[in-house]
């Protein structure tokens, strides 16, 4: 960077940096934290390559990410350069600040040490300031200091740089930035360790119990520093499930202070919907999906994965649950699945959907002595001998056999006479005159008829009722606890409501309705009952005058 173009420079510069520096803190693992540390020299910072040596545990440093020059990365990366070298490097040359600048004029006696290294040719420096081939430029990485110096710390690694985009030796802005940006990949290596030290403490917690007393500060510091919510609760006695300790990230995802946290259970905070869940959820090793309260009464989607920790001689102690936010994944599952059950133009269910609704109210009849003997095991009494005392039995592998105790069987009213009984009605609807909108105007104005039909069956149904479009021009109704008089009043209203105007395409057009019911009753499939209401649908589209299924 030119020093008359530094203020210019200045503020585009710190964009950069202030991205690079978020990338930083948000990497998955401390391999992509050392990678974003690279390329954000290069990308930010205005370098043509940079190499970050890491420190191992026995001292020496090893090139841990390389950026800018592919052939340099394969060439040094996975590289080990001992501690001794690096020293000898860090204590010669110019001090800039915590940078350290060895010239061409001086750098040559390091060429061959047993440090990692590339060389770049060039031509020699034209003018004082010109950056030279073999300049190095290093900027020491220290673990913050209790005081928060950036050198007061052990030394963490070495980020080293090379050739500066414009030529040029940085002036005191570029080292300005390059020390700031050490001082910073600093922190983030230091917490992308701590991070991965959290996931090792809690496989340990997990596996080996006893190693908890051992490794109490390094559970604190996990548990503290955790990026996702970590929970700790009692196990046993009156106080079962309690929460005793929440970490910073439990308290921010929830909205709730640590101190309110420890007044409830996870228990307490629960969505009703998924209390069962939660009580499913085994305490050893335990998985669940569900939903949490925050304190401004929203819920947030979360998966909870619970460990026992446990004392030796007196066995388990507490429950260490882990709370990771995964409202973002939960809500794209529910678009995908809403997609996947409703129709694309009309947002109304499906055929699927509406199958599998109309499936979940039937039971099938058994048709073999197995089925026989399956609920005799399930349930410890013969089949016949049902608690409600009406001797039916169903077809093994269906999954009302799961609530069978409680399932309640729905009954169609007799054909011929209106006896009172309350059923499932079926209303199958076909449209009079779709074809010829179509055919007239357009598929733009066949959809916008079709949109608009399916907002009228809906706002003409109950709250619980199915809307569904089975395909092309048909729609289903699906309506329970509807008498024989309640169902043909329903059809009625509906078809007034579809034979109204409907604007498509700038004009007004009409289309008309033929409505088949039909009844569903257990011992029927899905596909038995809508083709009986597809042909009753028939029997009334004949029954009246083509000009009359039609208005306008």
């Amino acid at each position: 960077m030119e020093t008359e173009s530094e203020p210019y420079v200045r503020l585009a510069s710190l964009r950069q940096l202030h991205q690079v520096m978020a990338d930083m803190n948000t990497a998955r693992s401390l391999a992509d934290t050392l990678q974003t540390v690279a390329d954000g020299a290069v990308g930010a910072l205005g370098y043509e390559m940079a190499c970050v040596n890491l420190v191992r545990p026995d001292g020496d440093l090893v090139v841990a990410a390389f950026s800018g020059n592919s052939a340099a990365e394969a060439l040094i990366t996975g590289r080990v350069g001992s501690r001794e070298s690096w020293e000898r490097r860090l204590n010669m040359g110019e001090q800039w600040g915590d940078l350290v600048f060895i010239p061409h004029t001086e750098g040559w006696v390091l060429d061959d040490d047993d440090v990692p290294q590339w060389y770049t040719d060039g031509p020699a420096p034209r003018f004082e300031d010109e950056w030279h081939p073999s300049d190095r430029l290093f900027a020491p990485m220290y673990t913050p200091g209790p005081h928060g110096g950036s050198s007061s710390g052990e030394l963490l690694g070495v980020i080293s740089v090379d050739r500066p985009r414009n030529g040029r030796r940085p002036g005191a802005w570029g080292r300005e930035a390059l020390q700031m940006y050490a001082f910073q990949a600093a922190i983030a290596i230091s917490n992308a360790r701590l991070r991965a030290n959290m996931q090792r403490a809690l496989v340990r917690l997990e596996r080996e119990q006893q190693a908890l007393r051992a490794s109490e500060e390094s559970f604190r510091q996990a548990f503290e520093y955790a990026p996702s919510g970590m929970a700790i609760a009692e196990m046993g006695g009156d106080q079962h499930g309690r929460i005793l300790r929440t970490n910073d990230a439990l308290c921010r995802l929830l909205g709730r202070p640590a101190s309110a946290m420890r007044r409830y259970s996870f228990s307490d905070l629960v969505h009703p919907e998924d209390i069962g869940t939660l009580l499913r959820t085994s305490a050893e090793g335990g998985r669940a999906e569900l939903r949490l309260g925050r304190r401004d009464g929203s819920y947030v989607w979360v998966s909870l994965r619970n460990s026992v920790v446990a004392d030796a001689a007196d066995g388990p102690r507490f429950l260490l649950t882990h709370v990771e936010d995964i409202e973002e994944r939960k809500r794209r599952e529910l678009q995908l699945a809403h997609r996947a059950s409703h129709d694309s133009l009309t947002g109304l269910p499906n055929s699927a959907e509406l199958r599998s609704r109309l499936s979940a109210r039937l039971c099938q009849r058994a048709t073999h002595p197995g089925a026989l003997e399956s609920l005799d095991a399930a349930y410890g009494h013969p089949a016949y001998d049902t608690p409600a005392g009406h001797g039916f039995d169903f077809a093994p592998g269906v999954e009302a056999l799961e609530g069978y105790d409680h399932h309640v069987h729905t009954v169609a009213p007799e054909d011929g006479r209106d006896d009172g009984t309350k059923g499932l009605a079926v209303l199958f609807c076909d449209l009079d005159g779709f074809k010829s909108i179509n055919d007239r105007f357009g598929h733009n104005a066949g959809d916008a008829v079709l949109i608009e039909v399916a907002r009228r069956l809906s706002q003409g149904v109950r709250d619980g009722d199915t809307v569904a479009r089975l395909g092309g021009d048909e729609f289903v109704i699906l309506a329970d606890g509807l008498g024989k008089a309640d169902a043909q009043d329903l059809a009625v209203r509906l078809r007034n409501e579809i034979i109204q105007p409907i604007r498509a395409e700038g004009r007004a057009v009409r289309v008309g309705a033929s409505f088949g019911i039909g009844w569903a009753h257990c011992g029927m499939t899905a596909d038995e009952v809508l083709k009986s209401a597809d042909e009753r649908m028939y029997v009334e589209k004949r029954s009246r005058p083509k000009q009359h299924r039609r208005a306008g």
